[in-house]
């Protein structure tokens, strides 16, 4: 268990007091801090999400259990496992300039891509667990894939590097920036990483409350339609989206 100022959940997920009145206009809709409480690790790094954003939905921890989020005032805080503050803060902004919000739905911010994507660096896939990393290092054709010696978590390090501030620049700016990478590794990992968390199953961190799901219409992990077989005669079968974790609304206290 960790300790915020606050209430205590646990290590994914805690949610601080509600906001005074004095302090309403200042609630991010997302946002980043470090905890340097001495009840802490060391420079603990937190997502910190406002419940205005996420309200009414559910949000899977790390173990593919759900957490209900209270509809009032408060800031959901998640703790980050590979990228700092600032870090997290870069990753989130160019997400929402790769899949922004629109007419037609909520985009990467909505969808909490950052979790996914700091979850998905911070497991074996980050350290090139699962790949062949033994020199020599040669170019290889594209069907091949990357070929290179620098794993996925020291890419992205050095490239964000290069996007210091990209978090503060207005959308026309940022766009201007991710242009001037977009040929390279760094941003092809970010916008497959971004591409992977928007549909991906909420139980890897990404896709909350099955937002990307809901934007295609796509059900979900289901097993089985038998119980549907003799029904919906004549009218669209629109059934409710499922996790591999199960409905979260199932997993609600």
């Amino acid at each position: 268990m960790s300790e915020v100022k606050g209430e205590i959940v646990d290590e994914s997920f805690m949610i601080s007091a509600p906001l005074s009145a004095s302090r309403e206009g200042e609630k991010p809709d997302f946002a980043v801090l470090g905890d340097h409480s001495t009840k802490q690790m060391p420079r603990r790094q937190f997502l910190v999400i406002s419940a205005a954003v996420v309200a009414g939905v559910l949000l899977s921890g790390l173990d593919g259990s759900a957490k209900s989020v209270s509809p009032e005032d408060r800031l959901i805080h998640i703790p980050l496992h590979f990228f700092d503050a600032a870090e997290a803060a870069i990753v989130m902004a160019a997400a929402s300039r790769i899949f922004p919000a629109d007419e037609s739905g909520p985009g990467a911010k909505e969808a909490g891509l950052v979790v996914y994507i700091d979850r998905h660096l911070a497991g074996p896939y980050g350290s090139d667990g699962h790949r062949y990393t033994q020199p020599p290092f040669e170019e290889g054709v594209l069907e091949l894939g990357y070929q290179g010696k620098a794993t996925p978590a020291e890419i992205y390090r050095e490239g964000l590097k290069g996007l210091a501030g990209f978090h503060k620049l207005p959308p026309a700016e940022q766009d201007k920036a991710l242009t001037q990478i977009e040929s390279s590794l760094f941003f092809s990992l970010l916008r497959q990483h971004t591409i992977d968390g928007m549909f991906c199953d909420p139980v890897h961190g990404g896709n909350v409350d099955m937002l990307g799901w809901q934007l295609l219409g796509f059900p979900g992990a289901r097993m089985s339609n038998y119980d549907d077989v003799d029904k919906h005669f004549g009218e669209a079968f629109r059934p409710a989206a499922v996790s591999l974790g199960g409905h979260p609304r199932e997993n609600e206290e």
